[in-house]
């Protein structure tokens, strides 16, 4: 690090942000599919984004929207497909939110030191696809940040 770069190596920058949704892409490559995947900030602000060739065209927003929704609920979306069911205790999350929030699987907080710091979300699969993609991005992070 030069002495004018003013980031932490745990910081969630677009280098190491970047390098998440190779890995997302990487998984998807083994798995013989093609994603979207996004990285936004602790605000939900977008930092990186990769879209695979022949992706569905609705992944842009999907994957963009499962990382917000990772970060404002400090939860997996997969987790809040559950929570949102029918009886749950969260039924109904997905009609607020200005249509942002999305609750199926693909989406993930992203945490250095207990502090959620990101999110990362995939789109493009079934569910347990894009799960296993952004499972695969999320342990590239945690192994980034094991001493944190």
């Amino acid at each position: 690090m030069s002495s004018t770069d003013t980031t932490r190596d745990t910081d969630l920058n677009f280098a190491r942000a970047t390098e998440l949704v190779i890995a997302a892409h990487a998984e998807a490559i083994r798995l013989g599919i093609a994603i979207s995947a996004a990285v936004v900030d602790a605000g939900g602000h977008l930092i990186a984004f990769g879209r695979m060739d022949c992706a569905e065209i609705a992944g842009p927003t999907l994957a963009t929207d499962k990382a917000f929704t990772a970060v404002a609920h400090s939860t997996s979306t997969a987790e809040l497909a559950v929570l949102a069911a029918p009886g749950g205790e969260l039924f109904g999350l997905q009609a607020n939110g200005g249509g942002r929030y999305v609750i199926f699987g693909g989406g993930i907080p992203l945490r250095t030191g207990g502090m959620i710091v990101g999110g990362f979300g995939v789109s493009g699969s079934t569910s347990e696809n894009d799960i296993t993609c952004a499972e695969q991005a999320a342990t590239l992070w945690g192994n980034h940040n094991a001493s944190s």
